[in-house]
């Protein structure tokens, strides 16, 4: 059984590709800084895909 959903990695690979443009920001509402890590970027990708309802393992928390 996959872990995540088709939905989820389009939502991450929409993630890294804005990092990697520079347009990719951090916080609520993007008022924080610019995200530098690829971690970042696809920790961001995963929680927009969570908030959509994609197919995504709950955080550990």
């Amino acid at each position: 059984m996959a872990k995540y959903g088709k939905a989820a990695g389009k939502s991450v690979e929409r993630a890294v590709r804005r990092a990697n443009q520079g347009k990719l920001r951090s916080g609520k509402g993007g008022k924080g800084g610019r995200v530098k890590s690829r971690k970042q970027a696809i920790a961001i990708g995963l929680s927009e895909a969570r908030k959509k309802g994609a197919k995504v393992p709950r955080k550990k928390s």
